[in-house]
């Protein structure tokens, strides 16, 4: 249970981030904390609430909308 995700808007964002960050510090990456005897997600899950994983929310492309074919074939 994600008791604390900090300033980040949404539980989904808080695992995707705290999801990516795990795999840094599986990849050799420095972990931000000392939490001895815990294990990676965990360091990770704390790192992002207390807003110590820096990250960028992109805005997606919207498809542009189809032209309305109404009245186009005729019928």
């Amino acid at each position: 249970m994600i008791r604390n995700i900090g300033k980040i808007d949404s539980k989904y964002r808080f695992v995707i981030i705290a999801a990516k960050r795990t795999r840094q510090l599986q990849a050799g990456s420095p972990a931000l904390i000392e939490l001895p005897g815990r294990k990676m997600t965990q360091v990770a899950q704390e790192e992002v609430s207390r807003g110590l994983v820096e990250y960028e929310i992109k805005e997606e492309a919207v498809p542009a909308k189809k032209k309305s074919q109404k009245g186009s074939k005729g019928h």
